[in-house]
């Protein structure tokens, strides 16, 4: 078949690469210069199955209370004017729940652990080097009852089948060395050997040219006006170049047998152009790139903060440092008091956890940091649509939150197999199938 994919992000190159591999004739639309440059760019780089936990919980709701009017908050809704965001929070409350959460957090750990090997495939096909690590993931607490709530997630986990296991701060330290000058705070933590840690950038774009010497086309620099529906079907896409020099008479029709939607949070106003209305919202998130000065100091076990909810990940001699959720529409700006005042925090949490490790001088002071902000396309279970809409020819692969990186190459594979007539082998609920099928019910949010 013909198939358009509409994004490069690591979800849309993976589906691309997974589609090439069954035999199918695959372009690729992006906006962008090349792959990878919005929520795939500077992410916190964890394939973190072990950690794949849903924001809605019992607690969430007292918590983004507390946290309103917080700067610094770990998640932050921020009201707007703004129905979708509205109808996004009722639904994300209604899964604030014991229930729910373990019914969520199944789902998510089931495509983790398919993406993870898949992943692993990729890997070993194409060669591709991406700053990887292979020592798993840490969690550390500061807060006594915090980790009191890690032991119980841990058990969930392990139900699940992944080896979570909660570490004293003795043994967190023999796991990651980097860490002692702060342990007198660290009260414990857990631990999964199994995680990995890598930069989602350079995998990206290293597996998009895989993809073209493969046969791929990819239209960089292509924004996607709308798309044509005819009957109960889609009849083609309008793209048009953007950019310097683009004008909106060289706008272009292409066809193909299928289409899908992986442009990340821009998702869901896209397909609500045809009538398919999904409740995917953006989470706005921040991450800041430090060089590294003392090597030897340096962490190379990627981990989670809890007091601030902030992630340490080594990426060759640089150090990124991502956390924060804040929703509140499409914004990304960094120059903003809010946003200000988030990208210090991180900074400042490194100089705190990890003090002289990195360069963490503003640019003012000589330094050169990279600050950074993407929008995580957020459900209200955090778990994603992949499968097909009602619309026919029209398929989806979107709505992974913070954990693009962790499902992208198991998105990508999934997605193909069911586009190919295939049945991917986990339990999971692939929007727009029955059981048989997906093995679970439709829709996941």
């Amino acid at each position: 078949m013909k198939i358009i994919v509409l994004g490069a992000g690591i979800i849309g190159v993976s589906t691309a690469w997974h589609l090439l591999e069954r035999g199918h004739e695959v372009t690729v639309v992006e906006r962008q210069g090349d792959a990878a440059l919005e929520t795939s760019f500077a992410n916190a780089g964890q394939i973190s199955v072990s950690y794949c936990e849903p924001w809605a919980s019992r607690d969430a709701p007292l918590k983004l209370l507390k946290w309103m009017f917080r700067n610094d908050a770990p998640l932050l809704f921020r009201p707007q004017l703004d129905w979708q965001q509205w109808h996004w929070g009722l639904r994300f409350l209604s899964q604030c729940n014991d229930a729910a959460f373990e019914r969520n957090v199944q789902q998510i750990v089931a495509l983790g652990a398919y993406s993870h090997a898949a992943l692993k495939d990729v890997v070993r096909t194409t060669g591709i080097e991406y700053h990887r690590l292979e020592r798993g993931i840490a969690h550390y607490f500061t807060d006594p009852k915090s980790l009191d709530g890690a032991a119980t997630a841990a058990a969930l986990m392990r139900k699940f089948g992944v080896e979570r296991r909660v570490v004293d701060t003795a043994e967190l330290l023999r796991i990651e060395p980097a860490f002692k000058p702060f342990a007198s705070r660290i009260v414990g933590a857990t631990y999964t050997a199994s995680d990995e840690s890598g930069d989602a950038r350079v995998f990206t774009q290293a597996l998009a040219r895989h993809c073209v010497a493969r046969g791929a086309q990819f239209l960089y620099g292509h924004d996607v006006e709308h798309l044509v529906k005819s009957g109960d079907a889609i009849e083609s896409i309008a793209v048009r170049p953007c950019g310097a020099g683009a004008t909106a008479s060289e706008s272009i029709n292409l066809k193909a047998d299928a289409v899908v939607a992986a442009c990340g949070s821009y998702t869901a106003p896209l397909l609500r152009i045809v009538g398919v209305d999904l409740p995917i919202y953006p989470g706005k998130g921040y991450s800041a790139t430090f060089q590294i000065l003392q090597p030897q100091h340096a962490p190379t076990v990627s981990t989670i903060d809890d007091e601030v909810k902030c992630a340490f990940t080594r990426l060759g001699d640089q150090l990124r440092v991502a956390g924060t959720i804040e929703l509140g529409g499409y914004d990304l700006s960094l120059d903003t008091p809010l946003a200000r005042a988030r990208c210090r925090m991180l900074a400042e949490r490194v100089r705190a956890v990890l003090p002289g490790v990195c360069d963490t001088r503003s640019a003012s002071e000589g330094g050169a940091p990279h600050f950074w902000a993407g929008l995580r396309p957020a459900t209200p279970t955090n778990i994603p649509y992949i499968g097909k809409t009602k619309v026919r020819r029209l398929w989806v692969n979107a709505g992974h939150g913070t954990l693009g990186w962790t499902h992208g190459a198991g998105s990508g594979k999934a997605l193909a197999e069911l586009i190919s007539g295939e049945q991917p082998g986990m339990a999971f609920g692939f929007y727009g199938f029955d059981a048989p099928r997906g093995r679970m019910t439709a829709t996941p949010a």
